[in-house]
This record gives C-alpha cells, structure tokens and sequence, in this order.
C-alpha cells in the first residue's frame, strides 16, 4: 500500500495527503487567518465581509469559506453577508442568492418541458412517416 501524495493546490508543493486538502504549512496558515478573523469579529460585530477581509488581510472567498464551512457563524453578526456564487449578490445563507436559485429553477423546469415536448415530436414524426409508408404499400 503506497502513499497519498498530492501537490498542495494553495501552494503546490508535494506533501503526504491525510485529513487535510492542503498541505501542513498551508494548515497552519488557514488556521492563522481563521484566528484573526475570529479575533476581529468579537472585537467588531457590526463589521462587514469587506471591512474584515480589510482589517485581517484575508481574502473575502477564504472567509466565505469558512463562512459555508460553518467555522464562522453569522447568527450575531447583523451586517456579514457573503457574495452569491452566481451573481455576487451579498446573502446570508446558502450558496445562491433567491432570484439566481428561481431563475434557475424556472430554467430546470423550462429544459424538461422542452425534452417533453422534443419527445412528443419524435414520436408524432414517427407516426406520420409510418402512415405514409402504409398508403405507400397499399397503392402496390
């Protein structure tokens, strides 16, 4: 049985995959940037995801992860949104904001009415040839 070895995909150096996705070094400095956003957060609960990206110098999409990933709760911190994955619109719970998540609900829906309706055809344009065959025949 060999060894789990990756390449780091924050940093890209070669390291002995285990429970993390990341290599130790980075570890160790995600949980650093964790810290000081915890830290800045008891400090200023009415700050913002830009304010704290600002203040600790990690980015927004690292603190939208830890967000998602629920290291970071939002419950008492009023002005704290993460951009939609979609559109950027600023939400505070999960990953689409409501319109993206209608639209593409709507867009779901639309494609299955349009593989109803292409099926309904195919199926129509088989009739009509089988029956021009027919007469076809019947003519000899």
């Amino acid at each position: 049985m060999g060894m789990n070895v990756a390449n780091c995909p924050r940093c890209g150096k070669i390291f002995v995959k285990g429970f993390a996705e990341v290599c130790p070094n980075c570890v160790k400095d995600l949980e650093q940037q964790y810290d000081k956003c915890l830290k800045y957060l008891r400090e200023n609960k009415g700050t913002t995801i830009n304010d704290l990206s600002e203040a600790t110098g990690v980015a927004v999409k690292q603190i939208t992860k830890f967000i998602r990933e629920g290291r970071i709760s939002i419950m008492h911190a009023p002005n704290m949104s993460y951009p939609c994955e979609v559109c950027g619109t600023l939400i505070r719970e999960n990953t689409i904001c409501e319109s993206c998540r209608s639209k593409l609900v709507k867009d779901v829906r639309n494609n299955a009415e349009d593989e109803r309706r292409r099926t309904e055809q195919e199926a129509k344009e088989g009739q009509v040839s089988f029956k021009i065959k027919d007469r076809l025949n019947d003519r000899h």
